[in-house]
């Protein structure tokens, strides 16, 4: 027992001898910026949520910035609390309101030293790590090799996407650091085995944001220009345009569009905003007896018809249409057609917050008509890529009934004679009485006969709906069936998500019974 002490104690003496890891402020004198590394100072009561791992330092947690000259936009910034004593490090944004995206804490710099203060050697080490991930979760495959290789937060490189299709690999940039640390991405991206070619695909308008001017920045000589691509995906081939959405293929929905394949045997499918036909050619190979699929985009159309050729499906069951989604449903409703499984997959109706009660309303419209085409028992699969929606809560119920109080506020975009049908379906006394603020606001509404009612007394009814005192009825109602929620699910395995920044959650994918 006394000689197990006596090695415990050398053993501590020893550790106690070794060398302790470096701070930051130890660092940063060594930087290689001449001035030194400038300090974002957060402001009190700030300083935990960043502790905490969330990424995005915005502009309105920030106190001051101490350095001289201040630092610019891609610059390297420690981040500190109220004290100036350091929590981490990232890259600062004159302009943006993200202020500093955080890429390392400061008690993480034991674990990984190399990385602290350089940008190079955190590139390698994360997008080393982004690959090891990948493969682990069996990506590439021998039936599959289109996937995200790097996902923003997810893999803790905020502002940068790397989609990869087969040996190609697609950046999307959406960050000024991302941007200016263009040749040292395409370097660790060169270095994987995996990647023969890359292509760069800069976010315009989010990088206006960044207060960049793409107009003088110059492509790479790596960056191999390439339109059309085939690729691979559960056994399914596609042709992809490099010039079309995004990076051109949405491997966020992989998983779902494998499941759909999985029921669609002896069915009848609509697949609404299709783009390529990724989810019609998954039913289509599935089984399905007879398969739709509608889109705006003829570019789009043109290719899901060469998937159907690649992929050696019989061109009678499997159809696609150029027709507004909207146009499309309501020409079917009048027709009283229905299907037994029914896809409704829009673009993005709210990139941002602001824009969220107007898009509720867009997304309720499109699911009560979709609902409507659904055979009674028969399944509707519902997505919103809007990560506002997703975050926000609403979209379940956006598609069932739900009062709208003091935490929701939706805008509901209807005509006058759908207010009053609203007024007369759904406006009980007790609704009133939840949700209605003052006794004028009764009065008002019970005073109108909105059919023949004047301007004025239009624009109260409209007024009350925007100032959220009635309630909000979902799809499912305005539609006259009854849901059930069969499976929910969101982005594919590779699309990995930071707890620190749920923000990072942006697909909904929900699959409904509807009666």
């Amino acid at each position: 027992m006394l000689v197990t002490g006596r090695l415990m104690l050398r053993s501590l003496r020893v550790a106690s001898s070794s060398p302790s890891t470096p701070t930051l402020e130890e660092i940063a004198p060594n930087h290689h910026y001449p001035a030194g590394v400038a300090k974002v100072v957060l402001k009190k009561g700030k300083t935990q949520l960043f502790k905490d791992g969330s990424p995005m330092v915005y502009s309105g947690a920030v106190a001051r910035v101490i350095g001289r000259p201040p630092p610019n936009t891609g610059d390297i910034v420690l981040v500190a609390d109220g004290t100036e004593k350091p929590i981490g490090w990232g890259f600062y944004n004159s302009t943006s309101m993200f202020r500093v995206r955080l890429m390392q804490q400061h008690d993480e710099i034991a674990l990984d030293p190399s990385s602290s203060l350089n940008a190079e050697k955190l590139l390698e080490t994360r997008i080393a790590a982004a690959a090891m991930l990948r493969q682990n979760l069996g990506l590439p495959s021998a039936h599959t090799n289109a996937y995200r290789l790097v996902n923003s937060e997810g893999d803790r490189l905020s502002g940068l996407i790397v989609d990869v299709f087969g040996d190609l690999a697609v950046v999307a940039s959406s960050a000024a650091w991302v941007q200016m640390y263009q040749h040292q991405i395409m370097d660790c991206l060169s270095r994987l085995n995996i990647i023969k070619r890359i292509s760069w695909r800069p976010t315009v308008e989010i990088l206006k944001e960044e207060g960049l001017d793409l107009s003088d920045l110059k492509k790479p000589d790596l960056i191999m220009p390439q339109t059309m691509v085939k690729v691979m995906e559960n056994q399914i081939s596609y042709l992809i345009s490099l010039d079309g959405q995004k990076t051109g293929f949405y491997a966020d929905q992989r998983e779902n569009r494998c499941f759909l394949s999985t029921i669609s045997e002896g069915s009848r499918v609509l697949d609404i905003c299709c783009y390529t036909g990724g989810f019609a050619l998954n039913a289509a190979s599935g089984g399905a007896l007879d398969v739709i699929g509608v889109d705006t985009s003829l570019p789009a159309l043109q290719l899901a018809k060469e998937n159907v050729s690649l992929n050696g499906l019989d061109p009678r069951r499997i159809s696609f249409l150029r027709q507004d989604a909207t146009e499309f449903m309501k020409a079917a409703v009048s027709r009283n057609e229905s299907w037994d499984i029914v896809i409704l997959d829009p673009p993005k109706l709210a990139p941002r917050k602001k824009v969220l009660k107007s898009a509720s309303g867009m997304y309720r419209n499109l699911n009560y008509l979709a609902m409507q085409l659904t055979k009674r028992g028969g399944l509707l699969m519902t997505c919103s890529c809007s990560g506002a929606m997703t975050q926000s809560g609403l979209f379940f119920r956006i598609l069932q009934v739900f009062r709208d109080g003091d935490t929701i506020r939706v805008l509901i975009t209807m005509s006058l004679n759908e207010v009053s049908s609203l007024i007369v379906q759904s406006m009980c006394a007790d609704c009133f009485r939840q949700n209605s603020k003052t006794t004028h606001t009764k009065n008002a509404v019970k005073d109108i006969d909105p059919p023949s009612g004047t301007f004025i007394q239009q624009q109260i009814y409209f007024s009350i709906i925007e100032s959220s005192y009635l309630v909000s009825v979902g799809a499912a109602s305005m539609a006259g069936r009854k849901i059930t929620v069969v499976r929910q699910a969101g982005a594919a395995c590779d699309h990995p998500i930071d707890p620190a920044y749920p923000e990072g959650e942006y697909l909904t994918n929900i699959l409904l019974r509807v009666l």
